[in-house]
């Protein structure tokens, strides 16, 4: 279960460049699926037939995007300009090793050595608009032999297991959501599910959106990773949520107020399965819940996330514990649902 995970993190794919990561969960649940679809904006969408059929009743979601960049200029020199795509703190990208296209080929995020800045630049971070990726080129004509203006980056990072049950990697968001769906789908159902590996949730849940009126659900699961603001530095009442506490069931966030009768639901089956949980402190971000939940006449939606430190940056963290635990919770809220059909 943990291999999946890994494998799926180690994938590059930024907000409409999924193509790796859905090839790669495609081959591995295809034994397992009754059907299986990619509509126009690159969902990959999968039928499971449970012991109940269940047309429509419930579709669970994570999304196959991760946050990086695209490449917009190449300079006469060869350095690579870039925009990025969905949210980066540009405090974690100065130096940091990315894979620039399908080939891989390595670079370096760069900016002025601090030896060359004045006192007033050294108190600032620079903008993105001073930043570049150095792959190594000599010259523009070098740089557009191997890459292109509108070609995307990813972060550079290894999967690495350490520390007390922790691992760490990037796009845990929201490869995890996704290695759960696919351990799910290996699974014998108690219903029929439908499982949406969604699309640019990153650049605005775009893929969620029009996957929900194509599927026309009652009700969703959306399995994430959110913000584990529990650093140091953070005051207690900011902390949102921890890694190891168990998986995260929100009450509410930036773009959703999820369903009380679904948190209900989701809550007392973890106790009941004496499964541990938390919740959300503060409320902040959002997910493909709030696409989700707006479609067509409304839907009913809960989500069930990993706490996940260092989100959007080359090297998050998460407990390897709550991945399994989001597993065995999503197993017993389908189970509790099914009992509804």
């Amino acid at each position: 279960m943990l291999q999946t995970l890994k494998e799926l993190c180690a994938l590059p794919g930024i907000s409409g460049f999924e193509e790796q990561v859905r090839n790669h969960i495609a081959a591995a649940v295809r034994p397992y699926a009754d059907e299986m679809r990619v509509d126009a904006i690159g969902n990959l969408i999968v039928l499971k037939k449970g012991a109940k059929p269940a047309p429509n009743k419930l579709m669970i979601c994570a999304h196959m995007d991760e946050v990086g960049f695209m490449i917009s200029d190449i300079t006469e020199d060869g350095y690579l300009k870039f925009e990025t795509v969905g949210g980066i703190d540009r405090k974690v990208c100065i130096g940091k090793q990315v894979f620039v296209g399908e080939k891989k080929l390595p670079g370096v995020i760069g900016i002025k050595a601090i030896h060359l800045t004045t006192l007033d630049e050294r108190k600032k971070v620079a903008k993105f608009k001073d930043f570049y990726i150095d792959i190594g080129a000599k010259d523009k004509a070098d740089a557009e032999s191997v890459t292109f203006i509108g070609d995307y980056a990813v972060f550079d990072s290894k999967v690495l297991e350490f520390g007390e049950n922790m691992l760490k990697a990037k796009a845990v968001d929201d490869r995890i959501g996704c290695a759960v769906m696919v351990e799910l789908l290996k699974c014998d159902l108690p219903m029929d599910c439908i499982f949406v590996f969604t699309a640019q949730e990153e650049t605005g849940c775009r893929g969620a959106f029009g996957a929900t009126f194509s599927v026309k659900p009652s009700c969703a699961i959306v399995l994430e990773g959110t913000t584990a603001a529990d650093s140091p530095a953070q005051p207690d009442h900011k902390k949102v949520c921890s890694p190891g506490k168990g998986p995260v069931v929100p009450f509410m966030d930036g773009g959703s107020i999820y369903s009380p009768r679904l948190y209900e639901l989701v809550t007392n089956t973890a106790d009941k399965e004496e499964i541990p949980w938390q919740t959300k402190r503060f409320v902040a971000g959002g997910t493909d819940a709030s696409s989700i939940q707006r479609s067509r006449t409304g839907v009913e939606v809960i989500g069930i996330a990993a706490a996940v430190r260092y989100l959007h940056a080359p090297s998050s963290v998460v407990s390897i514990s709550d991945y399994e635990n989001m597993f065995k919770l999503a197993t017993t809220v389908i189970a509790e649902l099914a009992k509804e059909v």
